[in-house]
């Protein structure tokens, strides 16, 4: 049985760095960041595009899930809305698997101090602060095992999931 695990979380709250972790920590496994499937210039949000990343997760999601190399896909994105997720999931075969839905989540303090930190070293712009901070209510609504990820380490949050 191979075990999905999906992974939210608003911008900063850490689902890369997790996933990349897990990916080494899990046997035969494979890591999708959904932010690879619209890597674009200009980034351009429309229902054309938005369609389109969908499609493009569903489509590499289940090749993994078909491959028989893999026993554990660890797939991360923002995934703010249950719809999002919901969708995702509709899209995939998981007859023979055991599907994980986790969202990451932290305080706004923490949540500010790290994407502080990023912006500071180039990696992302001011905005990004504000705009994250903003969504960080959203995952509460969501049908999803909460990980909060606040004054925690990669590795006690990754024996976490794992424990799930």
């Amino acid at each position: 049985m191979k075990t999905l695990y999906i992974i939210g979380g608003t911008m900063g709250v850490g689902k890369t760095t997790v996933s990349q972790q897990l990916k080494k920590d899990l046997n035969n496994s494979v890591f999708l960041d959904g932010d690879w499937c619209w890597d674009a210039s200009p980034f351009q949000v429309t229902e054309e595009t938005k369609e389109m990343v969908v499609h493009n997760i569903c489509y590499l999601l289940n090749s993994f899930l078909h491959c028989s190399a893999y026993e554990n896909i660890i797939f991360c994105w923002v995934m703010h809305e249950q719809s999002i997720i919901d969708g995702i999931i509709k899209e995939l075969d998981t007859a023979n698997c055991n599907v994980k839905k986790i969202s990451l989540i932290a305080d706004e303090s923490s949540l500010r101090d790290r994407l502080t930190v990023d912006v500071t070293r180039g990696i992302r712009t001011t905005d990004i602060i504000d705009r994250s901070v903003q969504r960080i209510s959203m995952y509460q609504a969501l049908d999803t095992v909460k990980i909060d990820t606040s004054n925690k380490t990669v590795r006690e949050i990754t024996d976490e999931i794992m424990a799930l």
